[in-house]
């Protein structure tokens, strides 16, 4: 699988990453997660991103592939207490959860710990950025990231204080195109982009549920109404894809998947390589046609 440096960091990632949400919070059995995580090792797949509130999903991942550590790059997320005493963002909270990732992942080191999208607010504090410092001087992380979208993120690009930004890009979410990812760029950060692929929000047939992800970019796809996404699932998702990761800026795309024969199946989509520099462009124009102020990254 194609592999990108990670900005200033100098790390290889590989193209697609592995998204821990799912095996938390639909319950997988180790075995199943064995499974998944091995096969997706072994397509290739060098990054394993994960979360201190995905429920069990840093146990999961520590107990079935801590034994090849030298095989990934293993990101996390922090900020929100998930069961320590204390409120979120609160420093102290934050130094045991990070000792907590450390535990479960079974884990000596974690190549980058990032602030779990936490507001400007929190972030013009500065108290949870130098618990993050610390971390990094101690070796617990090799380097620290912002995890987030609008101008919370904006504000952490141009601080300066981060080697590392995750942030929203896909077919319905294009905010970060202007607004964050040239200036990470600049600054030769690494960027990881989460939903890369719209949460193929467009196979729903229906309107999905107010409160579900998939929701808002639903009705913004139904206005966008790409041709694209009339053709098979497959061949449409590849093109999702395969615009997100033909962007600048962008090093690696998080997918979330509890289907251990999802790997192969996409980089069979990504084996055409780069979207064509026509198709690119018409799905930049479309947005920028219909996109309204308030389409802003969705967190």
């Amino acid at each position: 699988m194609e592999q990108r440096t990670y900005g200033k960091t100098g790390m290889k990632v590989s193209v697609l990453g592995f998204g821990g949400s799912e095996i938390g919070y639909e319950g997988k059995s180790t075995a199943e997660v064995e499974r998944l995580l091995g096969r997706a090792l072994d397509a290739g797949l060098n990054v394993i991103d994960t979360a201190e509130c995905y429920k069990n999903s840093e146990e999961l991942i520590g107990q079935t592939v801590a034994h090849r550590r030298s095989d990934y790059y293993l990101f996390t997320k922090c900020g929100h207490a998930s069961g320590l005493d204390g409120a979120d963002w609160d420093p102290a909270m934050l130094e045991q959860s990070i000792d907590r990732s450390l535990k479960r992942l079974k884990t000596d080191y974690i190549d980058v710990i990032h602030l779990h999208s936490c507001s400007e607010e929190v972030l013009r504090r500065g108290e949870v950025i130098e618990v993050l410092r610390r971390a990094r001087e101690k070796g617990k992380t090799r380097f620290i990231g912002y995890s987030g979208d609008h101008l919370a993120a904006k504000y952490a690009v141009e601080s300066g204080f981060f080697d590392s930004l995750m942030t929203s890009l896909n077919i319905a979410d294009q905010e970060a195109l202007e607004l964050t990812i040239p200036k990470a760029m600049r600054r030769e950060m690494g960027v990881v982009i989460k939903r890369p692929i719209a949460n193929v929000a467009w196979r729903h047939t229906n309107k999905p549920d107010e409160k579900a992800y998939e929701f808002r970019y639903w009705e913004r796809l139904r206005k966008l109404d790409y041709d694209f996404l009339t053709n098979s699932e497959p061949e449409a998702v590849g093109t999702a894809l395969r615009f997100t990761l033909s962007s600048p800026g962008v090093h690696t795309a998080i997918v979330g998947t509890a289907n251990p024969n999802r790997w192969d199946e996409n980089s069979r989509l990504l084996s055409e390589g780069p979207l064509p520099s026509d198709q690119y462009h018409a799905v930049r124009d479309r947005w920028k046609s219909v996109a309204s102020s308030d389409w802003i990254g969705l967190g």
